[in-house]
């Protein structure tokens, strides 16, 4: 189908958001209030410290405020894979922390099992699935790097199964693989939206009190109490746990360290039952390619085929804007490489396609910090795996709240920072420039030019 045919009815909003199943919002914060911690945000990171914060000390005052809808920026419109890396990938990891990787694993896989048990514990129905992931080659330069690390993934425990050409598409159907490593218990799809809506439900229950439409304006420090002013009130708190991602942070500092990278998705209608069978797809994995610039997609529980990726785009001046949401160009890239995959499915159309803002930062996953002396806490940083990631990074913020010494809080992954991005213009540079050195690898066997093998060389080594 030719790809503008197949957008024209494609709604230009994040299908997860558009459900009657999506709750009213919780009332605006009006005067003043005190709290023993406010959490700030209202996407998966700021849900899971109010939660846990909760379940920690049910005593606790828990305040949690959301400038907009709860669940409605990145939280709201990712592909909905839950995975148990805490660091990008094992690739990132190792590369980072290679001293601390078994540990890293570990905690990462024990992070995503205390998902599944709250889940069940709050009957959160968010069609969790604990699929796994297909990664798969579709150029014969990918197959190498599928297999690299084999020999660790099996020393550390991991459940990775690797594929030939044929058993991947016995599979997932589609004429574009070589090779495939299924990691079959590493990964969950999930609902995002319903997640975040459940986790919201389980906070009310615990009494935390959720105002949304209650951006914060300022914060004033005292010496012993942090106030966060909003636009109709006012929240004294001993405590504040920041979980705003990419959005303009209240610490001034961050502003060096994170970037958003825009990510842009299509969904397509409902396959039927023959268009479900000529592709395969029994076993529901999610699934992603293995280039620089790469796709990621998986079936909802309705056999729609959630398409993204590729695309990691920054807009020169690192705002963020509305407007950039929408990217046309992209989607009809996006398009043409869903059906380049799936040719069986050339008469399927889009329903829906929207763009989300990813915070990036230069190691590619979370870091972890504190500021007015120990009683403001903040991750940021996920890079775009934050699913099941945010849950680790509240544990570590509400960790550093205590002041106790922890096992998360001893990793030197937690200890220490990524390296600041250069100011603007020379920003938007070096970003744009090493976006083109990505493209150039992907069309030249992944050979990565000379100022990508400086960035590795530097720790700075990057996909998409």
């Amino acid at each position: 189908m030719d790809p503008l045919k197949a957008l024209a009815d494609a709604e230009r909003k994040p299908y997860w958001l558009d459900s009657p199943a999506r709750p009213e919002p919780r009332p605006r914060l009006f005067g003043h209030t005190d709290a023993d911690l406010v959490v700030i945000g209202g996407g998966f990171s700021g849900l899971w410290t109010a939660l846990m914060a909760k379940e920690r000390d049910p005593s606790l005052d828990v305040v949690l405020l959301e400038g907009r809808r709860i669940g409605w920026a990145a939280t709201g419109r990712n592909g909905g894979f839950c995975m148990a890396t805490l660091t990008h990938g094992l690739a990132n990891g190792l590369e980072r922390w290679p001293e601390e990787i078994d540990r890293l694993e570990r905690m990462g896989v024990e992070n995503l099992d205390e998902i599944e048990r709250t889940l069940e514990r709050y009957s959160v129905d968010c069609s969790f699935e604990r699929t796994g992931e297909l990664h798969v080659a579709t150029e014969p330069w990918q197959l190498e790097g599928l297999n690299e690390h084999l020999d660790l993934i099996s020393d550390l425990g991991l459940d990775y199964r690797p594929m030939d050409q044929a058993q991947v598409r016995a599979e997932v159907n589609s004429p574009t693989y070589l090779g495939g490593l299924w990691e079959r218990s590493g990964c969950a799809m999930l609902d995002p939206a319903r997640l975040t809506w459940g986790l919201r439900e389980a906070c009310l229950r615990l009494g935390v009190r959720v105002h949304e439409r209650t951006p914060v304006r300022s914060m004033d420090d005292d010496g012993t109490t942090l106030t966060l002013r909003t636009p109709h009130g006012r929240v004294a708190a001993r405590h504040v746990a920041l979980g705003t991602g990419v959005f303009p942070p209240l610490l001034r500092r961050l502003r060096h360290f994170v970037v958003p990278v825009y990510d842009y998705v299509l969904m397509t209608e409902p396959l039927s039952d023959a268009q479900l069978a000529d592709v395969g797809w029994r076993n529901r994995q999610g699934v992603g390619d293995s280039g620089n610039q790469f796709h990621y997609y998986r079936l909802t529980d309705d056999n729609r085929i959630l398409w993204g990726g590729y695309d990691a785009v920054y807009y020169n001046g690192g705002l963020v804007k509305p407007e950039y949401d929408q990217r046309d160009e992209t989607f009809v890239k996006l398009a043409e490489h869903f059906y380049d995959t799936f040719p069986q499915l050339a008469d399927v159309r889009f329903t829906h396609r929207w763009g989300g803002v990813i915070d990036t930062c230069t190691r590619f996953s979370a870091f972890y910090g504190q500021a007015h002396g120990g009683r403001l806490v903040y991750a940021a940083g996920y890079t775009g795996m934050g699913v099941g990631a945010t849950r680790f990074g509240a544990n570590v913020m509400l960790d550093l709240l205590s002041g106790e010494p922890t096992e998360r809080t001893e990793l030197r992954m937690v200890r220490e920072k990524p390296l600041p991005f250069p100011p603007e213009p020379v920003r938007s540079g070096v970003i744009q420039f090493t976006r083109w050195s990505i493209a150039q690898a992907d069309q030249h066997e992944g050979r990565r030019n000379l100022w990508l093998r400086a960035l590795d060389r530097m720790g700075l080594g990057f996909d998409s």
